[in-house]
């Protein structure tokens, strides 16, 4: 994009706007009526804060993301009808708990899996061009196919949901990996695709501003399930949009969304613990027990988003420069795996006798 182009003209504008929009949300969303979207539970295994704060960050962002799709129809003539259903259907999921309503956790898995089937199917998606022989393959038989996309974004919006207890930190991995696939296709001339993600970034950062060091408002489940269905549908059509990049480095990308939950999932179950109930031996959250110990509660809250995502920065980053070669990029992966697992059993043996079993 030139920088005299319609379409930064109207991203100004957008940025502009949105900004107002969070800054509206957060400051009426506490005067709801019982103020129903408040988050009080500070008993809650993911709770990191200390006073009622709203959880309206994922309404404004919805807000801002259909405003984004009436800009982007006024310039491209292009109704994105599977960002639409996709976002829509998988915030209200999410939003059904920051309404207060109570929903089992293997209930909400449910119809996080009813309404991707649908989309998987319907709109439809598949994902191109991966590094695997044997799993392009599979991919050719369709049930496998749709298995295997579905899999794929339940990792990534569960990630999403699971690391989003601390200040800044979900947001600010999104913005980075939303970033990078942005510099992929602006580099690869896919200047649509591109001004879509920019827009995604502008309505991550304005949350942010909202968010971080000090949190005027949460994105609650719903804005969670909202921005990880979205940043999951972005890596695959970047992937297909982009058959040079080998698939492993968006593997590579999405690492810590996806292997946090893996990890946890095996993890709990080792321990005879319920895989879809939240506990306190995440990543992130013994790693806080640490910093906290160092700099207080309330500064140990963003500094740990901080350390995580520079973290994530260092380990991820580099791999932009040999994105094209698929023989490194599954080294790299690997490689990443072994770096988490040394960094868990390090950061768990530290605070063993700190965490509430």
């Amino acid at each position: 994009m030139q920088p005299d182009s319609v379409e930064l003209s109207f991203l100004s504008i957008f940025a502009f706007i949105t900004f107002f929009i969070f800054l509206i949300v957060s400051k009426y969303s506490n005067k709801q009526d019982n103020g129903i979207l408040l988050d009080d539970d500070f008993l809650k295994p993911q709770a990191f804060h200390n006073e009622a704060i709203s959880r309206s960050g994922g309404i404004a962002s919805l807000i801002s993301l259909f405003l984004f799709f009436g800009i982007y129809y006024l310039l491209f003539s292009n109704i994105l009808y599977d960002y639409i259903f996709l976002c829509t259907s998988l915030f209200l999921v999410g939003y059904l708990d920051d309404l207060k309503i109570e929903i089992r956790p293997n209930i909400r898995l449910i119809l996080m899996v009813i309404f991707l089937t649908i989309f998987i199917i319907f709109l439809p998606i598949n994902i191109n061009n991966i590094d695997l022989i044997f799993l392009n393959l599979w991919l050719d038989n369709k049930i496998f196919s749709i298995f295997f996309i579905l899999l794929c974004f339940l990792f990534i919006v569960n990630g999403a949901n699971l690391i989003d207890g601390f200040n800044g930190l979900l947001t600010i991995n999104l913005i980075i990996i939303n970033t990078v696939l942005l510099f992929i296709n602006l580099n690869n001339n896919e200047i649509e695709f591109s001004f879509f993600l920019t827009g995604q970034v502008v309505i991550l950062i304005s949350f942010l501003l909202f968010n971080f060091p000090k949190a005027k408002i949460f994105l609650g489940d719903g804005g969670a399930y909202l921005f990880g269905s979205l940043v999951a549908l972005n890596a695959i059509i970047t992937n297909n949009l982009n058959p040079q990049v080998s698939s492993f480095f968006f593997c590579i990308l999405l690492f810590y969304l996806f292997f946090e939950v893996f990890f946890s999932f095996i993890r709990k179950v080792y321990q005879r613990k319920s895989p879809v109930v939240p506990d306190k031996q995440h990543m992130h959250m013994l790693s806080f027990i640490k910093i906290s110990e160092k700099f207080g509660v309330n500064k140990g809250n963003y500094i740990n988003s901080i350390l995580i995502n520079s973290i994530f920065s260092i380990l991820v980053l580099p791999s932009t420069y040999f994105a094209e070669n698929s023989l490194i990029c599954k080294y790299w992966f690997f490689s990443l795996i072994l770096v988490y697992t040394f960094l868990y059993i390090r950061l768990y043996r530290l605070t063993k006798n700190q965490i509430d079993i």
